[in-house]
Formats: C-alpha cells, sequence, structure tokens
C-alpha cells in the first residue's frame, strides 16, 4: 500500500481545459487571476476575446492548459462566425470543458445553445458560476439547481474570478479529472501565443476601454515591428489600429491626438510589464473597409483557426 501511495504522489497530470460560455461571463479575468499576469484582455464589452487565447498554469504535480475561446453568440458578419466556431470546435480537441457563467444573469437563449452542443461532448463538463461576489450567497442554491435542471454537470463550482474566491477550489476539482500525462511546456511559459500577439491585443484593450461605445468591435491591431537597438535598455514597439471607417479614425485619435496619446500611455505601462523592459511605443490608425467581413483581411489579421 505504501508503494502505491507513493507512486500516486509522483505521478505527473496534464491536460487541456477549454473555457466556454457567453461573452462577458469572466472568462479571460478568471485565466488572468489563475496565471497571475495579463495575457487576456479584459473589458467589459462583449466578445472581445476573438481567438483561442492559451494559458499555461504549471504546478509541482500537473499542467493545466487553458484554451479561452470567443464568447459564442449569435454572428453577424465573417469575424462573429469565425469566433463562434473555433469556440464550438474546442469542445471535443481538450480533455475537459469549463462552463462559465454569469451569476448575475438568469439563463437565456445563449445558455441554452451552448448547454445543446454540449450535450454532444464526451468529456467531462464542469459548470463554473463566476461573479459570485455580485450576488446575494442564498441565491446560489436556486442558480445550482436551475442549471441542473438543464444539463447532469460532472460538478458545479461557483466562484469569483475577479477577487480570486474559490478559484483555488476549482484548479483542485480540475487536478482531480487530469490524467498522468507530460509537461507540454516548460515551468515558466505562461502562454504559446508570441509576445507580439500578446502586445496586439493590450493596445486593443486600451482602445475597447478608452473609446467605450463609440468604437464598436471594428478595431484590430497589427505590430509592424518591435526592435531593440545594441546597447539601449529600451524597446521600440510599432503598431498600427485598424478601423474600418474614417469616423472612426477620427475617434480613435482624437482632438490634437489626444485619444491616440491616452492610448498609447495605458498600453506601454502593460507592454513594459509584460516585457519586463521600457519601452517606446508608436501608434499609427488605419482605416481598412469592411474588415471583418473579408476573409483576406481576417486572415492577415490573424484570425486563422488552429488546432490543439
Amino acid at each position: 500500500m505504501v508503494l502505491n501511495n507513493k507512486k500516486q504522489t509522483d505521478q505527473f497530470k496534464s491536460g487541456f481545459i477549454t473555457i466556454v460560455g457567453r461573452p462577458n461571463v469572466g472568462k479571460s479575468t478568471f485565466l488572468n487571476q489563475v496565471l497571475g499576469q495579463k495575457i487576456a484582455i479584459m473589458s467589459d464589452k462583449a466578445q472581445t476575446t476573438r481567438n483561442k487565447i492559451q494559458g499555461v498554469y504549471t504546478t509541482d504535480d500537473a499542467q493545466y492548459i487553458f484554451v479561452d475561446t470567443p464568447g459564442i453568440h449569435k454572428p453577424k458578419h465573417k469575424l462573429g462566425t469565425f469566433m463562434t466556431k473555433i469556440a464550438l470546435n474546442t469542445l471535443n480537441q481538450v480533455d475537459l470543458v469549463l462552463f462559465m457563467v454569469n451569476a448575475e444573469q438568469k439563463i437565456g437563449p445563449g445558455d441554452r445553445f451552448i448547454i445543446e452542443h454540449l450535450k454532444n461532448v464526451k468529456q467531462p463538463v464542469l459548470l463554473v458560476i463566476n461573479k459570485i461576489d455580485m450576488i446575494p450567497k442564498e441565491q446560489l442554491l436556486e442558480i445550482m439547481a436551475a442549471y441542473h435542471k438543464e444539463f447532469d454537470f460532472a460538478e458545479i463550482v461557483p466562484i469569483s474570478a475577479l477577487t480570486g474566491e474559490n478559484v483555488s477550489t476549482l484548479l483542485g476539482t480540475i487536478h482531480s479529472y487530469l490524467e498522468e500525462g507530460p509537461k507540454y511546456y516548460p515551468d515558466d511559459q505562461v502562454t504559446d501565443h508570441p509576445e507580439r500577439f500578446i502586445i496586439s491585443e493590450l493596445i486593443r484593450e486600451k482602445v475597447l476601454v478608452k473609446t467605450r461605445e463609440e468604437i464598436p468591435h471594428s478595431v484590430a491591431v497589427i505590430i509592424d515591428d518591435i526592435s531593440k537597438e545594441e546597447g539601449k535598455d529600451i524597446i521600440d514597439v510599432q503598431a498600427s489600429i485598424i478601423v474600418e471607417r474614417p469616423s472612426q479614425k477620427g475617434i480613435v485619435i482624437g482632438k490634437n491626438g489626444s485619444m491616440l496619446k491616452d492610448i498609447g500611455t495605458l498600453a506601454r505601462k502593460d507592454i513594459q510589464d509584460l516585457l519586463g523592459s521600457k519601452v517606446f511605443l508608436e501608434l499609427w490608425v488605419k482605416v481598412v473597409k469592411d474588415w471583418r467581413n473579408k476573409q483576406t483581411h481576417l486572415n492577415n489579421l490573424g484570425y486563422v483557426e488552429k488546432e490543439y
């Protein structure tokens, strides 16, 4: 018996875990909370995440590879179709599925749409009820019962991704479902995305934060160049903010360039935290008409599906 216990203790587990849910339920917030740093952008606007963000969390005995997907929604353009497709396609490419919902919202058509797809999934599905810090605790049992009627979840775990409440419990629950496996990534790696991608996402986040409702999700960011001169302790980053209309370009630039300056100031701070170095950030704004409906533009901007 002692030998068996020792073998279990030494066993290393790993697995791929996808996070699905309606837009703006806190998937990216949860991922950043687990990793202890920002790799996925956060906004109170729906559909912020556009591509699968793969986050890697490694402990002494396990490696969790999280796939943060775009919020599943009814598409209104080719970009929206791409976003919904890649979110649903992850369901059968992983070892475990986390279905995240917002405790403040009642079950709606969007949740039931996702649940219908979950019925065809062979892997265990955990229901994660997020934002419990925003509701009275006595409402939790009612919410849990309502979702249990819709689907036979393997586990139901309430959390607050923002405050970290019960996140360690969720990680422990996930650990119990992981199987013995290899260490796919080095201990210090937290994402499979290159720095260019994360930098572009950090800039896009600041555009969404600063422009609020004035600029919908018709904005993208391309990193034109990242360089560092020999002997200098500063990294030069040049990026283009892509919008669909000249009027949007004017909003992003702002009066006398004030909006673009504010975006750059906020983005530079996050980029410096990411790179651990001083950063000189140059931003341009370009108009590419109707880019979200043109496959060539989507491909050029990096919206190309890949499997894990």
